[in-house]
């Protein structure tokens, strides 16, 4: 049993993997804790952690439960020969206790839950400096593209594919962020916004309409960004200017990486995105 700032991780296999027992307990800590900082707090307080094990490499994939369940789990497939090296670049685990910051939504609202864990994943990794900046823009500005609506799909509560789903969500996610902070002067951000409805929902132990998770998170923030930009995109395929985002917040790609432009008119927006928010009071107790 593993203790994160108060949550309690209960840690279940029934194989043995050729990397050692304190290299998973490390990942699996490193995981948390970055999603602890992320939301203020660990999302739930007890996670039961299954591996599966599965021949080879790597960590292949997860999935987060909760509703219907009588304790949060989060089950991962592991490679029987993953390296510490592999753990310590995964982003899965994180993606998956992500999703238990979030109230269900239902199948028509998939796009919001994957796309949020998506976009949360790297900022969360790199404010807990398990990724850095620029490999977190990097992977953005490579994969966001596929969210774009390709020919024939609707809005993205009507069009279900892989991409839509979690690049066109993440899509959402970053606009959102944008937006929020432009509209505040830098003060609020998506973060803020969703520590709001972790704490007023309990996160995926609920059940709650797609309306009054963008209601509570734009009331924590003082907009009305995401509900105005659900209406918009929700049953539209939306084209956005991806271009014009990433030069305005001044990132811009060479080769395989980036070059950040600091005097872009959006850079200091691009940097608050990663810098974790300083402790401070909840905006409705201002």
């Amino acid at each position: 049993m593993l203790d994160i700032a108060g949550a309690k991780l209960q840690l279940e296999s029934q194989a043995q993997f050729a990397v050692g027992t304190p290299e998973i307990i490390e990942w699996v800590q490193r995981s948390a804790t970055a999603i602890q900082n992320y939301y203020g707090h660990f999302p739930t307080h007890f996670l039961r952690i299954s591996l599966i094990p599965v021949a080879g490499h790597g960590v292949r994939r997860g999935t987060a439960f909760s509703v219907g369940y009588p304790r949060a789990q989060v089950r991962i497939e592991l490679g029987q020969d993953v390296t510490a090296a592999e753990l310590r670049k995964d982003w899965i685990l994180v993606h998956e206790m992500a999703h238990l910051a979030l109230p269900d939504t239902g199948f028509e609202h998939g796009w919001l839950a994957e796309g949020l864990a998506t976009y949360v994943e790297g900022v969360a990794q790199a404010q807990a400096g398990d990724r850095t900046a620029a490999e977190v823009w990097a992977a953005y500005l490579k994969s966001m593209p596929r969210g774009l609506p390709k020919a024939g799909d609707r809005g993205l509560d009507h069009t279900y594919t892989s991409d839509r789903t979690y690049w066109g969500g993440a899509m959402f996610c970053l606009l959102a962020d944008v937006k929020i902070r432009r509209r505040t002067q830098n003060k609020w951000g998506l973060q803020d916004a969703l520590r709001a409805v972790v704490r007023s929902s309990g996160g995926l132990r609920s059940s709650w309409p797609i309306q009054q998770i963008l209601k509570t998170a734009d009331s924590a923030v003082g907009t009305t960004v995401l509900q105005d930009q659900y209406a918009r995109m929700k049953d539209n395929p939306v084209r956005v200017d991806l271009p014009w985002i990433w030069q305005s917040l001044g990132i811009e790609a060479a080769g395989d990486s980036i070059v950040f432009h600091d005097d872009a008119p959006l850079a200091h927006i691009r940097k608050t995105i990663i810098r974790e928010p300083a402790r401070r009071r909840h905006r409705s107790a201002e």
